[in-house]
């Protein structure tokens, strides 16, 4: 039987209207004035509305949401995107990982990412709270949420995975490739080596890649572009497909893509696995979503995979 899940990715969906000046005095500034310059137009809360509607998780085993939920990482902020995660869905149904929007100062715990503590949460009782990696089984899948998000120096939208998080993740891949389940990767930053701009890449995105490569997965998605990306990896266990999504809320007036999310369905077959890839485009003349393009591709052990347009 397949299994379906779907991603979304830097929704943006917080407002910064009646922020303090005391609650700008640092990196977050900058980031307020390109709130108020251009990503308020930008990022529309009626475009994640029609997202909701649009959306049945009661069609997937998992919603994943790869990283910047808000604008500047405000504690207010946390606190909209909470009440907006208990409006999508129950936290059983719904995966996040941090971006570095989300990260964009260092804050307390317990005013910021403990308010998402479910959504970030292992299966595992031992690995409950907002410790990353992150997994959790869906019938035949596994999902391993890597945190990218940390506080960087003004003007830089970089990401670093923690050193604990790079000890771990081997240990994850094999033990869930062991147990024959397809191993879904997700972040926020790009994990391929040269895909996004110095001042926006995982800084030791070599070393992830290099675990992916040796250890495999099937499958890695990831945002923080703001555009739709394919590209592949080879592993020692066969093709790795990495796919990248365009911001849940972008009416894409600066260049940037318009919003979509992807749903995806996977069944195994004779070769490795089957995926096909359902775009969910936004429309700014309907306000809403609808069918976009559809992608097939197989993920074959040992060999490339053939992606085939629909």
């Amino acid at each position: 039987m397949p299994q379906h899940f779907a991603q979304l990715s830097d929704p943006h969906l917080s407002s910064l209207d009646g922020v303090r000046l005391r609650e700008l005095l640092n990196k977050r500034a900058l980031g307020y004035l390109s709130w108020r310059r251009k990503r308020r137009f930008e990022h529309r809360r009626e475009v994640l509305d029609a997202l909701q509607r649009d959306l049945n998780l009661e069609q997937v085993d998992q919603l994943l949401v790869t990283g910047d939920l808000t604008h500047i990482g405000l504690p207010s902020e946390f606190e909209q995107a909470r009440d907006w995660l208990r409006q999508l869905g129950d936290p059983s149904k719904v995966a996040l990982v941090p971006g570095n929007h989300d990260s964009c100062v260092a804050a307390p715990e317990a005013q910021t990412y403990a308010l998402w503590r479910d959504y970030m949460a292992s299966d595992s009782p031992h690995d409950n709270g907002i410790h990353f990696p992150s997994r959790r089984i869906r019938g035949n899948i596994a999902f391993i949420g890597l945190s990218t998000g940390c506080p960087k120096p003004p003007l830089m939208a970089t990401g670093t995975l923690a050193a604990e998080q790079l000890e771990r993740l081997p240990g994850l891949l094999k033990e869930t490739a062991a147990r024959g389940l397809f191993r879904v990767v997700y972040l926020h930053h790009s994990p391929v080596v040269g895909q996004e701009k110095w001042r926006k890449r995982l800084t030791n995105a070599g070393q992830v890649q290099t675990i992916l490569e040796d250890c495999g997965a099937e499958l890695v998605l990831h945002g923080h572009g703001h555009r739709a990306h394919f590209s592949e990896l080879d592993t020692r266990a066969g093709n790795l497909p990495v796919i990248a999504l365009p911001s849940a809320s972008a009416l894409g007036l600066h260049g940037a893509d318009t919003a979509q999310y992807n749903r995806y369905e996977i069944q195994p077959n004779a070769a490795g696995w089957q995926v096909d890839i359902d775009v969910r485009q936004y429309s700014r003349d309907s306000n809403s979503y609808g069918e976009g393009s559809r992608r097939r591709v197989q993920v074959r052990r040992g060999t490339n995979a053939t992606a085939v347009p629909g």
